[in-house]
């Protein structure tokens, strides 16, 4: 991480996205595990910013059965207030690590870091997030983010970045997936997104595909902002997720991904999300979340 010398991290405890709850209390799950210090020893700077204000679900009207973006207005406002706070850190030369939540807020953290430079994006996932009002199955918009993030969904999200597509498809790849719906899959055969299945993670090798999504992500661009959602991880391993799929990365294919990706002095920021510390086992995944997280940020073995 040669251009930052200080962390900014950033809260997000937002459940508005998803169609379980707890994944709000994400955030200090993780903080509980001890992320400050950890960033302390590896030499760097550390500023926490607190988290974003996000209403609750209970104060607010409930959508209807038939709705195709849940909690839109509200998901849109905590997204542009996060995307403006991400701004301001990459203006102070800070790498923003965005602490979630679900993965609604990537929409904002994503669209932050790219509002002033061509960015690349490594969304590292066991699903695909490329569905639109039109495709959804649930009408959760966390099921919605990678498409919002390269142009396709409602304008006020897809116009955060201060243009549209906040990322190029083509310099987006998705690793990690295998839970698709049918049409989200149709539409991703279409969208110029490179595409690392568990299936090529198998064949290939962990080291072989995030070596050729650092290529993907980083070509033309001023780097790359990371997504991780911990669902990618297999649920043996990070069993507070709210939609676990049996068959997901192991936890040194998780830290090799992680390792690679510093060593690249690509990652310009970074968000962790779909913690839920409700279905968790002793914190488990929120400590899984944050060691991947110092990994990332040049924490070795030696």
């Amino acid at each position: 991480m040669p251009a930052h010398t200080e962390v900014a991290i950033i809260g997000v405890p937002i459940d508005l996205g998803a169609g379980r709850r707890g994944v709000d209390m994400g955030p200090s799950a993780m903080r509980y595990t001890g992320l400050r210090s950890g960033i302390a020893a590896l030499g760097l700077l550390s500023e926490d910013l607190g988290n974003l204000e996000v209403p609750l679900a209970e104060r607010l009207r409930e959508p209807a059965a038939d709705d195709r973006l849940r909690y839109l207005d509200p998901i849109a406002a905590v997204c542009a207030t996060l995307a403006s706070s991400v701004a301001d850190c990459v203006e102070r030369r800070q790498l923003p690590l965005i602490l979630g939540g679900d993965h609604s807020l990537s929409i904002g953290s994503v669209a932050g870091s790219a509002r002033a430079r061509e960015l690349g994006l490594i969304w590292i996932d066991a699903h695909a997030d490329f569905n639109t009002a039109e495709t959804t199955p649930s009408g959760n918009i966390h099921g919605m983010s990678l498409a919002v993030l390269t142009g396709r969904g409602h304008p006020l999200l897809t116009s955060l970045a201060g243009r549209t597509p906040a990322i190029r498809p083509e310099r987006v790849a998705l690793v990690g997936a295998r839970d698709l719906d049918p049409l989200e899959r149709e539409a991703l055969r279409n969208s110029g997104i490179r595409i690392f299945t568990m299936h090529d993670i198998d064949r290939r090798s962990m080291a072989e595909v995030i070596a050729e999504a650092i290529a993907v992500a980083g070509h033309n661009t001023a780097g790359f902002h990371v997504s991780f959602d911990l669902d990618v991880v297999d649920p043996k391993e990070a069993p507070g997720v709210g939609t676990p799929v049996f068959g997901g990365i192991s936890y040194r294919e998780a830290h090799l991904a992680m390792e690679m990706l510093a060593s690249s002095g690509g990652i310009r920021s970074l968000d962790l999300v779909e913690v839920n510390p409700i279905l968790d086992e002793r914190n488990a995944t929120a400590g899984l979340a944050i060691e991947l997280a110092l990994s990332a940020l040049g924490k070795r073995i030696i």
